[in-house]
């Protein structure tokens, strides 16, 4: 996300306290894409409830609030490309992608603004909102009960998300759910009572109207080290049987003509290059966290160094749809047996 602001220039950024390094969402481009989305609800006659942005570790809305969490690396280009080296997953890569995660915590907003998780029909729709929270959810993928917005089936972790992931794609500019869900009867059901009751809250006053904080950064003193460490994925230990799986990858991939004369490129710096890419889209299809997927495929990328691995320049688009294949792999096994 480009922006004008000055990179970091404190004296040892990693040590300075996230309060310390003046981040703010005025006058940054995020501030303009807020201005975009405060339009697009305007757009949509959702004025009475007014969210207030605010910059905090992640994207969220506090229980009970009408207050949006948005993550701090968004507000400065070289904090967001800090965030990707570190391993972690950007949520919000772009103004499209920022807009999108927006949408979705607006339904979080709407939800508590007017209490409709009490209503008996949002109930009906979504279930019980005070159901257990898991982080680490199993997806059933293309399931035709729940709509689709943010990766990884998002709508499938929780009645509350079921709901929001509704309402963003209701809310979603040039998007013809209609059509869309037309053979997936109970998520049509969902929009059709997103779109009923939008229709009926929009004129109202909300009945919930408090922005209390959670860990505003003007407020978190912890540095950006400390904040990484203790947000640093798990390890991955990768199966004995993933030697023979990347021999098997990058073995079988003779050249075409003369092997001798072809050049020949490191399976390990592949797995590398494509690391971001397919964290991305690995957890966008399987729902197994791109930061989980980072560290397993760092860890492939020290075994096929081990083994020196290589293969043909000339083969490495087959090369790469067999890693994705063997990832995707990996990761839905993950799944399903922990």
């Amino acid at each position: 996300m480009p922006t004008t602001t000055p990179p970091l220039r404190e004296a040892n950024p990693w040590t300075t306290p996230l309060r310390d390094l003046g981040l703010t969402i005025r006058g940054t481009p995020l501030d303009a894409v807020l201005q975009d989305f405060q339009h697009e609800l305007k757009q949509r006659g959702l004025t009475r409830v007014e969210p207030k942005f605010y910059l905090s570790t992640e994207w969220g809305v506090p229980f009970g609030t009408i207050s949006i969490a948005i993550p701090f690396y968004l507000a400065r280009a070289d904090l967001t490309k800090l965030h990707a080296d570190r391993g972690r997953f950007v949520e919000g890569a772009d103004r499209a992608d920022i807009l999108r995660y927006l949408r979705h915590e607006m339904g979080h907003v709407l939800n508590y603004a007017y209490k409709l998780y009490e209503e008996a029909e949002w109930v009906r729709h979504f279930g019980d909102i005070s159901r257990p929270y898991v982080e680490e959810y199993r997806p059933r993928p293309f399931h035709p009960d729940y709509v689709r917005h943010l990766p990884g089936w998002y709508a499938q972790k929780h009645p509350d998300e079921d709901w929001a992931e509704t309402f963003a794609v209701w809310l979603t500019p040039n998007v013809d759910w209609r059509r869309r869900y037309a053979g997936a009867a109970t998520a049509l059901a969902k929009l059709e009572y997103c779109d009923r009751t939008v229709a009926v809250v929009r004129d109202r006053e909300p009945l919930v109207v408090a922005e209390e904080l959670d860990e505003e950064v003007g407020e978190i003193v912890a540095s950006l080290d400390h904040f990484y460490q203790e947000h640093a994925p798990a390890g991955e230990d990768v199966p004995p049987e993933v030697e023979d799986a990347l021999q098997t990858i990058f073995g079988n991939l003779p050249a075409a003509v003369d092997p001798s004369a072809q050049p020949r490129r490191s399976a390990a710096a592949l797995i590398r290059r494509l690391e971001h890419t397919l964290a991305a889209e690995v957890f966008r299809w399987t729902a197994y966290f791109p930061e989980h997927i980072r560290v397993l495929l760092r860890r492939l990328a020290e075994r096929a160094e081990a083994l020196r691995l290589v293969y043909p320049a000339e083969r490495e688009p087959e090369a790469t749809v067999a890693l994705t294949a063997f990832v995707t792999a990996l990761a839905l096994n993950r799944m399903q047996h922990g």
